[in-house]
């Protein structure tokens, strides 16, 4: 399916502080059938913003017949333009990580979640997707109802309650709350030294005493193993292409697909072999 990119430049007023965000959007093209509608997907990017790697990523989404909205994250502080992915653009990333608050951080994800349902294409129904800090973006996203599904690539700071200025991240209070409804799917490589093995434990085991429907995914690589482009030698493209795979089916079976509400009878699940 051919795509067309664009953009939109909505106002923010987190924290009593006006500004604008630019949202690119990548859809499908589809000329010949101009009231067709499509399932939308945010996608947050790493601590670089929207580079060259996350807009191929969101590319092949919006491909499968998706429209897709990548934020830029650190429209406080500059322009939308990518970050290299070099050692100043990694300490700036870094830096503006921590600087922008967790309300910021949630009022990004709201916007973009907005957008995407009042586009006339858009059916309205949600998905979200990231890595590394859009991992956890696209966690704190599906706190979102509108949100249906979130596909987690590498979430890092989920364990350790740090993401941002001003008051603590909440993300496993909130999951502890039962505020997660959607599916949630969280990857992560055993490699990665930026969530170790206590933190993926805590993370999974938060989740599943809280009954969320959760994947939990740990693969043999990593951190940024799905990036194409200066991962410092990490990039698996095989692994990436069947993760890919994984993501698409959940978003096409629990999101594209309106089966009605979810029904679980609450039976033991009967031990057969």
């Amino acid at each position: 399916m051919l795509i067309k990119t664009s953009h939109r430049d909505v106002p923010t007023a987190a924290n009593g502080s006006k500004g604008t965000m630019r949202i690119y959007v990548i859809e499908p093209n589809v000329p010949e059938y101009p009231e067709a509608k499509f399932p939308g997907v945010v996608v947050f990017s790493e601590i670089y913003q929207v580079t060259g790697p996350v807009e191929r990523f969101a590319s092949n989404i919006a491909s499968e017949g998706w429209i897709v909205a990548l934020p830029s994250s650190f429209h406080e502080f500059e322009g939308p333009e990518a970050i290299p992915y070099d050692t100043e653009g990694t300490d700036r990333g870094n830096k503006y990580k921590v600087e922008k608050t967790v309300e910021a951080y949630d009022e990004d994800a709201t916007l973009s979640v907005d957008l995407l349902c009042n586009l006339s294409n858009c059916t309205g129904r949600i998905a979200a997707t990231g890595m590394c800090l859009g991992g956890h973006l696209a966690l704190r996203c599906a706190f979102d109802p509108r949100v249906l599904a979130s596909f987690c690539y590498f979430a890092t700071d989920v364990h350790s309650s740090t993401l941002g200025k001003g008051k603590s991240d909440d993300s496993l209070q909130r999951i502890e709350q039962g505020h997660l409804k959607g599916e949630i799917s969280m990857v992560f490589g055993k490699q990665d030294t930026h969530v170790d093995r206590e933190g993926r434990s805590l993370i999974r085991n938060t989740m599943d005493d809280a009954g969320v429907i959760l994947n939990f995914i740990e693969v043999q690589a990593q951190h940024a193993f799905i990036r194409d482009e200066s991962s410092k030698g990490r990039w698996d493209a095989a692994l990436s292409r069947s993760l890919f795979g994984m993501m698409m089916e959940t978003f096409n079976r629990v999101v594209a697909r309106d089966l009605g509400p979810r029904a679980s009878s609450g039976a033991k699940v009967e031990h057969v072999c």
